[in-house]
């Protein structure tokens, strides 16, 4: 298959020889399982269930306040990843660098591991569209390459595009992790049946799978796997940081750059991780939930790298010490991997749907460096895949410069770290981009709250004039009513005033009168 050319990106040490050996292997269940009701990117799922109350192994936890109508409004429900009884629903740490806290339901296991009634296996070829669409959803499947986005949301991509190509993100670019390449080495064909149910949903012609070429094991289990279908290709891309990119993915295998503020579906491709094909493959299959996910423990400071099909809410710690714990105090602690990977504060906090990796790095590995000042060599701009200036929206951002930041591209940015990786003077550049963007989604909000309370201001002040103009109106009318019954009285009075001067008179003229004549004066009249 021709490739093209991408610009700019890094090759970091892979480090990936510390875990690519060791086959996978189911951890153990934790004392507790800690289930954050928001795992995705979208509306937060709202528990289902009670404290005491006992569940079973897949059993619905959570979901948007609105029931699964809120897919429309991009979330995904929570499921139990054993049973047991729900001991406690309330604010715990969140697998976050912010440390701030999250709703979470805490389920102590009874050890069981039972499961609980799970819908029908579904026959992809045999079932609709839309049911296979609303399986995935419902099995709470979300983007597994760290993205977290709700995978039936980006299904129906279909709905509004023309799409041509399903491209299965097996490149795994990250230095450390190799789960997708033991997944990919160990489950080739339950992949491969994934991405035919993908495939048929979004009802496109060809599946791309993309693994980068140092992954030959991967690469020649899922050659053999698609054998017996001709509408999927695997890809060989060559090895370069950071080539599981979304859009540089598709940059590489079509020569199309995706616009800047555009999704990848205006260009008719979609782009999935292989690992996600494997749970909607388990979803429609089987009608089991995402409840756990192969899980790559590595570092210089682990003990026993290797791994792990890990249960969702699994504390960090106790998959930690059940790789034989740290050989020395780790340096940094990290979820996901080394470029991209987010700091952990807290060893308690659990593994979710998004964590692909838990790394614990040694001084050595991190190798920070002594902060300089920005010499202007230019090594940032020329490893931007982007082809951004990291130097300037830098610049920009600690400046608190933020209105030029859109002609900047940050919004662009992929936030993949290559700047940093190369930067000489070791300055935290990603770490200024993550600030950036979340400065600019802040104002965006205060700008969207602003917006809102002055539409909500304007629609008062409205109908309190409409009021006032409903009252005036009123007022109007009554002075109108009255002035007319004054006008109609005041008609009535004169006429029967008149009446009256006319009855007098003729009262008063009556005695005077003789036919024929005036009575002469001092005559009498007999009566």
């Amino acid at each position: 298959m021709k490739l093209f050319s991408v610009r700019g990106g890094v090759h970091p040490p892979t480090h990936k020889n510390m875990s690519a050996n060791e086959s996978i292997k189911a951890a153990p269940l934790p004392p507790k399982l800690l289930l954050p009701m928001h795992q995705h990117i979208g509306i937060a799922a709202e528990p289902m269930v009670a404290v005491g109350q006992q569940v079973k192994k897949g059993q619905l936890l959570g979901v948007c306040a609105g029931g699964y109508i809120c897919r429309s409004g991009v979330t995904s429900p929570v499921h139990a990843p054993t049973s047991g009884v729900v001991s406690n629903i309330e604010m715990l740490v969140a697998p976050h660098p912010s440390g701030l806290d999250e709703l979470m339901v805490e389920i102590t296991p009874d050890g069981l591991d039972e499961w609980g009634e799970l819908p029908p296996p579904l026959d992809p070829n045999a079932s609709t569209i839309d049911d296979l669409s609303a399986r995935i959803h419902q099995s709470g499947v979300v983007g597994l390459g760290g993205a977290t986005f709700p995978t039936a949301a980006k299904l129906d991509a279909r709905k509004s595009f023309v799409l041509h190509t399903l491209i299965l993100n097996g490149a795994e670019c990250e230095p450390y992790l190799t789960a997708d390449d033991r997944l990919m080495r160990e489950a080739a064909g339950n992949i491969i049946d994934g991405a035919m149910i993908l495939r048929r949903i979004l009802n496109v012609p060809r599946v791309i799978i993309a693994i980068e070429d140092n992954k030959g094991e991967a690469l020649k289990a899922m050659r053999e796997a698609s054998g017996a279908y001709p509408q999927v290709q695997v890809a060989a891309v060559p090895t370069r940081y950071p080539m599981g990119s979304e859009k540089h993915l598709i940059q590489a295998l079509t020569g199309r750059e995706t616009p800047a503020g555009r999704l990848p579906a205006s260009l008719g491709i979609i782009v999935n991780n292989v690992a996600t094909a494997y749970a909607a493959h388990q979803a429609v299959r089987f009608g089991q939930p995402l409840i756990s996910r192969v899980i790559t423990v590595s570092g210089g400071a682990i003990r026993q790298p290797g791994n792990y099909e890990t249960r969702i809410g699994t504390p960090v710690s106790f998959l930690v010490e059940h790789c034989g714990g740290f050989k020395q105090q780790p340096e940094k602690l990290l979820l996901g991997g080394p470029m991209m990977g987010q700091p952990l504060t807290d060893p308690g906090a659990p593994v979710v749907k998004g964590t692909n990796g838990v790394l614990a790095l040694t001084r050595k590995e991190v190798n920070p460096g002594r902060y300089r000042p920005c010499i202007r060599c230019g090594a940032c701009v020329t490893a931007c895949p982007c082809g951004l200036e990291p130097l300037r929206m830098a610049k920009a951002i600690r400046a608190e410069k933020l209105d030029g930041l859109g002609k900047l591209g940050l919004s662009d940015c992929v936030l993949c770290g290559s700047c940093s990786y190369v930067c000489p003077s070791h300055i935290p550049l990603v770490q200024y981009f993550n600030y950036g963007k979340g400065r600019l989604l802040e104002l965006r909000q205060e700008e969207a709250h602003a917006a809102e309370l002055k539409r909500l201001s304007d629609e008062r002040n409205e109908r309190v004039r409409l009021a006032e103009e409903e009252k005036r109106l009123k007022a109007e009318a009554r002075k109108k009513k009255l002035a007319a019954a004054r006008a109609k009285a005041e008609v009535k009075a004169e006429a029967e005033a008149q009446a009256a001067d006319a009855g007098a008179g003729a009262e008063a003229g009556a005695p005077g009168e003789v036919a024929g004549g005036r009575t002469p004066v001092g005559e009498k009249v007999d009566v």
